[in-house]
């Protein structure tokens, strides 16, 4: 069967309590990481045909790809139906590790904490061709650490959203720091990023599965990323996809955006760039989910297909530990 044809039954309705009919089912997960406990949502393929890790954004759960009572909006059902192992990893300082916060909050230690919970979740399993990585909003800085360092050489490819070098006008004052503190108020935040409200299931927002604590250290992360960016990006060697949405409020929108993204890119063999119509800046979560989604996963499915041609790619489970700054 090939995507398409797979692609054609990929984003199941669900029942009238919004349930997923048939595929395999998602399962909330839990690895210990040298002590450190690592959660995730976890959809589970027999024979996959690669690996997709899915990072969360900031003060929100896992669930974000997995948009409560909506699987047709769901990255871990689409991608199990296309025969992909999806992970929504909590990232550290989320969920089953928020206790560690502090302890996991330099970037070498998030980063090959994200690796190594891949690696203690799946076991000694099936990998297919490799591991594809796809991020939005504040996870897209644990991602390009993830493929600048180390082991990064060894992905099949990276997707990003919610991200950019430049603010909407209607964000920069809210996310300027307030009084002193690093993070503004939450309520400004969630007006901010859950506009306009016509994009997104009604009773998906503000969700009560959705919401987390954001761990202080993304304090230290947050301001300083546009500026950080640039200098990360030209070490990425993957495949790289990046997409805007239409209706971004967080980051600037518009063509422009879009090519100072790709620009940074320097090292990378292959650059694409995307509008999503119809999307807001929480893409997984929108009407538009399902054709973000499968748009993702069709990259994916190419970076897949490149690494099962490749005879030197390296394996992404060797190389040297990721390092910090």
């Amino acid at each position: 069967m090939t995507f398409g044809e797979r692609a054609r039954n990929a984003a199941p309705e669900g029942d009238a309590n919004g349930h997923a009919p048939g595929g395999p089912p998602v399962e909330a997960r839990v690895a210990d990481v040298d002590g450190v406990p690592m959660s995730a949502l976890v959809a589970r393929v027999p024979r996959p045909r690669a690996i997709v890790l899915a990072l969360h954004g900031g003060a929100v759960s896992p669930a974000y790809f997995d948009a409560p009572g909506h699987p047709r909006l769901s990255l871990l059902r689409t991608g199990a139906a296309l025969g992909f192992t999806v992970i929504a990893l909590a990232r550290p300082g989320y969920g089953a590790s928020a206790p560690h916060a502090a302890e996991v909050a330099p970037a070498g230690r998030r980063v090959d904490l994200a690796y190594r919970a891949v690696d203690a979740l799946l076991g000694p399993g099936p990998r297919g061709a490799g591991l594809f990585v796809i991020a939005h909003s504040v996870g897209c800085e644990l991602a390009v650490r993830m493929a600048a360092r180390g082991r990064g050489d060894g992905l099949l490819g990276l997707e990003l959203s919610g991200t950019g070098r430049r603010h909407h006008e209607a964000a920069a004052g809210i996310l300027a720091p307030q009084n002193g503190n690093r993070l503004p108020p939450a309520r400004s935040i969630r007006d901010l990023i859950w506009g306009p409200g016509h994009l997104y299931p009604a009773d998906v927002i503000g969700h009560r599965a959705l919401q987390a604590r954001s761990p202080a250290y993304e304090g230290d992360v947050v301001p300083p990323w546009p500026a950080r960016l640039p200098e990360l990006a030209a070490r990425v060697r993957v495949p790289v996809r990046y997409t805007l949405a239409e209706h971004e409020t967080v980051w600037s929108p518009g063509r422009a955006a879009l090519d100072d993204i790709a620009a940074l890119f320097t090292g990378s063999p292959r650059v694409l760039v995307d509008e999503q119509t119809g999307g807001g800046h929480n893409l997984s979560l929108g009407h538009a989910a399902a054709a973000y989604h499968l748009k993702v996963l069709a990259f994916a499915e190419e970076c897949a297909a490149a690494g099962a041609r490749s005879d030197t790619r390296t394996d992404p489970r060797s190389g040297n530990d990721p390092t910090g700054e």
